[in-house]
């Protein structure tokens, strides 16, 4: 092909889903000079799947990208039309924020401020190659011969790789929600040395909302004052729209069983794998046939459309057939669809073959994050493109990369399952995968990230002298209850209309706060003279800081308990590991040990500890070599 020079940058970032448009931020607030391309200017962050942000897990993401100066929940606090903390019954570990999006609008305005954006330009094209030079990726080519050149390149193609729907026995080439596939840039990355290997993934049908009967399904409403997802902004005051929720049952299950061999993914069609947490409605049937019922919630799209999403019921079952057992479900027995689920099968990378800065392990300069990485979701997409675009600019910069382990957030573990266990289907973040989940709460994410955020060059000045506030306002806050006394005259008329046993001497309001019965909101009956929270000019009975005090208080011991066990953590993360050790030749080592370790170079003990493959026996074998070497160190001395 014909190239000819279209312009040169520092960092090019390709693709402009919920991942590149983080990448592509990040890069270009913290100096460098960023292009970001996109098949379609119409997808950019495009919401192809569930036009929702945040969920279990997911909302601590959310707030983890904004607390490092991200963007998507800004973005999602602009755009949100209901809102809802989800797991309010169960502990602060998980609770988490989720929100439905006017799908829409959230591109328009993510649009917008990519446009907006000084140092950034966004531009239409499919990249079909990549320019490598002397084992550097050092620009993109696209299908049109240009030639652009940039230091460091970002590959955020979601789910656009090769890419073929499946609509029951039709397969066509094609990208998510209608969009063409891009078939040529595959090749190209495997001629560079990249392991692709195929994935799935899915969406339900969308219906026309005028046809739906909503009295015979259950109203969801979103939390009366909703907490924003950025740490910028106050409790937002919006009338929000309602979901709705409805069950399948048994004549539904029985339409899908006999049209199963009509199913792309049981008939054979598809040979990518699809994600385990979010399976098809075939799936569920045939996986879980002792349930009578599965749960449907039915989302507005937007608030200048009638299309409403179906969550729950994505399939790659023929259209007919969904029309069919559509029908069968209550307040849908009359519904028209408007766009027919579909399955995707897309290529990816294997994660293994990426360092924790999320830059490939043969090729210098290149970086890899998103659905392209093996896994699945907006937040989780988003993540890891912030993480790339800020190692790639710190890398120019001359700073080490930006490596969050798993005992300072979400992100930390996300990257670290992808890239150390790697995953043999598309990843979702959970909750259950964090171990120090009670350390890693969403409501805690500015603290936790904020301050790293801005060494990297990413926060801006506002945003950490919110946090410093904050900070500051909690610590007071924190010191001012444990100072504040009641006595048993004062306190016990309270003690007896909220279930809690009387006091016999005087006690603080940081012990009344302890009590399970107790919440900070409730307490103000005791604390009038509360201070003003400096941000809404009320009492410090609501919001981040609130929310705050009362969770460092009520679980103070064991928050404890966690710090110790990551110290523990810590000291293996400590044991650092040299990327050059000879394991092919390391007597005791199991064979497979052996063949992971010499593939993944582990830096550290506790990384090669969480390798598949890698047992305690292979463990102890690496402590024995680091300890003999450490004695021949210092014996040399």
């Amino acid at each position: 092909m014909n190239t000819f020079l279209m312009g040169e940058y520092d960092i090019a970032v390709i693709g402009a889903g919920h991942a590149g448009c983080e990448a592509a931020l990040a890069a270009a607030r913290t100096g460098r000079k960023t292009l970001l391309l996109s098949m379609n200017l119409e997808s950019v962050a495009m919401m192809p799947c569930n036009p929702s942000i945040g969920g279990t897990g997911k909302g601590h993401l959310v707030r983890e990208i904004d607390a490092l100066g991200g963007e998507m929940g800004l973005n999602i606090d602009k755009t949100f039309i209901q809102s809802t903390m989800l797991n309010t019954s169960k502990g602060p570990a998980v609770h988490s924020l989720r929100a439905q999006a006017d799908k829409n609008r959230y591109h328009l305005e993510m649009k917008k401020t990519l446009e907006g954006q000084e140092g950034l330009d966004l531009k239409q094209g499919e990249a079909v190659d990549l320019l490598i030079e002397n084992g550097a990726a050092r620009g993109v080519i696209l299908k049109t011969g240009a030639l652009y050149r940039a230091k460091a390149v970002i590959l955020a193609t979601g789910t656009y790789l090769r890419g073929k729907i499946f609509i029951g026995e039709s397969v066509t080439e094609g990208g998510p929600n209608g969009l063409v596939a891009a078939t040529e840039l595959s090749s190209s990355l495997e001629k560079h040395g990249l392991q692709l290997r195929r994935f799935k993934t899915g969406t339900p049908a969308r219906m026309d909302g005028s046809s739906l009967h909503y009295e015979k399904m259950i109203p969801q409403e979103g939390d009366p004052e909703p907490l924003p997802f950025s740490f910028l902004n106050d409790p937002i005051s919006r009338e929000q729209v309602l979901c709705w929720l409805t069950y399948t049952n048994e004549n539904t299950h029985q339409v899908i069983r006999q049209n199963l061999h009509r199913s792309a993914l049981y008939g054979g069609q598809i040979v990518g794998i699809g994600p385990r947490y979010c399976p098809s409605i075939e799936d569920k049937i045939v996986r879980f046939a002792d349930k009578q019922r599965h749960q449907l919630f039915v989302e507005p799209e937007g608030l200048d459309t009638n299309e409403m999403y179906i969550q729950g019921m994505s399939t790659s079952l023929p259209e007919d057939v969904q029309r069919d057992f559509y029908k069968t479900i209550q307040g849908l027995e009359e519904a028209r669809i408007v766009r027919p689920a579909y399955a995707i099968e897309y290529d990816c990378i294997d994660p293994t073959q990426l360092q924790l800065s999320l830059e490939h392990r043969q090729i210098q300069d290149l970086f890899c994050a998103g659905q392209f990485n093996g896994s699945s979701g907006y937040e989780e997409a988003a993540a890891q493109g912030l993480i790339a675009g800020l190692n790639a600019s710190l890398k120019q910069r001359g700073l080490p990369p930006l490596i969050l382990d798993r005992s300072e957030a979400y992100i930390g573990v996300l990257i670290d399952d992808l890239v150390t266990k790697g995953t043999s289907e598309p990843y979702r973040i959970m909750t259950s995968r964090a171990e120090y989940r009670l350390l890693l709460r969403q409501d805690n994410a500015d603290l936790r990230l904020t301050e790293k955020g801005w060494q990297a060059g990413l926060v801006t000045k506002k945003r950490y002298e919110r946090y410093l506030q904050k900070k500051e306002m909690v610590q007071k806050e924190l010191a001012r209850l444990k100072e504040t006394f009641v006595s048993p005259q004062q306190a016990n008329p309270f003690l007896e209309e909220h279930g809690s046993s009387p006091l016999k001497q005087k006690a603080s309001l940081y012990e009344l706060l302890k009590r399970p019965q107790i919440t900070y909101l409730s307490l103000l009956a005791l604390d009038p003279d509360r201070p003003l929270d400096p941000g809404t000019g009320k009492p410090l009975s609501r919001g981040h800081i609130a929310q705050q005090v009362e969770v460092q208080i009520k679980y103070a011991g064991y928050i404890h308990k966690q710090l110790q066990q990551v110290e523990r953590f810590r000291k293996m993360e400590a044991r650092a590991l040299d990327p050059q050790l000879d394991y092919e030749h390391m007597d005791g080592l199991r064979l497979e040990a052996r063949q992971k370790l010499m593939k993944q170079k582990p830096l550290s003990l506790g990384q090669a500890s969480r390798i598949s493959g890698v047992s305690p026996a292979d463990i102890n074998v690496l402590l024995i070599h680091l300890e003999k070497r450490r004695k021949d160190t210092s014996h040399d001395k």
